[in-house]
């Protein structure tokens, strides 16, 4: 009996959650996900919000934050003179986590234009609990449009950039995030080929409100969907997957333009012999990949 009572509370130990955010001139988006993660039934061990020398009130915001909760640090980077996206995200990501000296079990990355309900953290837990093999997850992501929400979509096996969460083997097994605009698809892929489950789960209590058109952080959503394109080249993905997410995006705003403009991005890097990710096998296993999921899906116009 005493050693199923020790089993039992060994499994309901509170897990350890790390979670960074980058951020840079996020004053008027930030304290609302503060106010989210302050709410939290589950709370991380530590939140490292690292502000990529912002010219706003950013870092006061978190400096105040961090004397009501003892779990917010801030660490400070340079101005860089701009906001660079993609692989500065993830130097960014990377600062404040080489800067944690906690043993985490969970390792979260957490954009600072979200909210989210109170069992956000709690819950998505459950889900890691559950399944063994899932090593990173999220909920959906919404936007606020007129008098409701719309669903920002993506497929159930990718996991949202903006929140996500990872089992501490599984990031370590994928060598952590690739510097580069095409992190949040690399990631995915690499945990896939490596045996693990991703997912982004349609449950409400891990539904993501984005306050922000995806793609529209660095001057405006245009260049974020040439930014996309060349993600997308850069990862490696198929030419024929590439067309038939495009032609999908242009249903979605802005309208028929920004499914161009991903397009377009893609093959000015090929036309350009722009750098792809420098993994081959890796990327013949995505292309793969890519053609049996255009097998499955284009038919019921679910490619994105």
């Amino acid at each position: 009996m005493a050693e199923n009572k020790k089993s039992s509370s060994k499994k309901q130990s509170t897990p350890k959650i790390v979670v960074i955010s980058p951020v840079r001139n996020e004053e008027r988006l930030l304290p609302r996900t503060i106010e989210s993660m302050a709410a939290q039934k589950l709370l991380p061990t530590e939140w490292v919000i690292v502000d990529d020398g912002s010219t706003d009130s950013t870092a006061e915001i978190v400096e105040r934050a961090a004397q009501q909760y003892s779990w917010i640090r801030l660490v400070r980077r340079g101005d860089r003179g701009f906001r660079k996206l993609g692989g500065g995200v993830i130097d960014t990501f990377n600062d404040g986590l080489e800067t944690t000296e906690i043993e985490w079990d969970y390792v979260g990355k957490l954009d600072a234009d979200l909210s989210f309900g109170p069992n956000y953290l709690e819950r998505i837990i459950q889900e890691f609990d559950a399944d063994e093999k899932l090593g990173s997850a999220s909920g959906k992501v919404y936007r606020p449009e007129q008098d409701g929400v719309v669903e920002e979509f993506m497929i159930d096996e990718m996991v949202a950039g903006q929140w996500k969460l990872y089992k501490r083997q599984c990031f370590e097994e994928i060598g952590g995030l690739v510097a580069e605009v095409m992190w949040d698809g690399i990631d995915f892929h690499k945990a896939r080929q490596a045996g693990w489950k991703t997912r982004s789960f349609q449950i409400p209590e891990l539904s993501i409100i984005h306050h922000r058109l995806m793609g529209s952080s660095d001057k405006n959503v245009l260049r974020g969907r040439m930014r996309w394109g060349f993600g997308q080249w850069f990862m490696g993905t198929h030419p024929a997957y590439m067309i038939a997410s495009a032609g999908l995006r242009m249903a979605e705003k802005p309208y028929i333009i920004g499914g161009l403009l991903i397009l377009i991005g893609y093959l000015k890097a090929a036309i350009q012999r722009k750098p792809r990710y420098g993994d081959p096998a890796f990327r013949t296993d995505l292309q793969q990949w890519q053609l049996g999921r255009l097998k499955q899906l284009v038919l019921a116009g679910q490619v994105r």
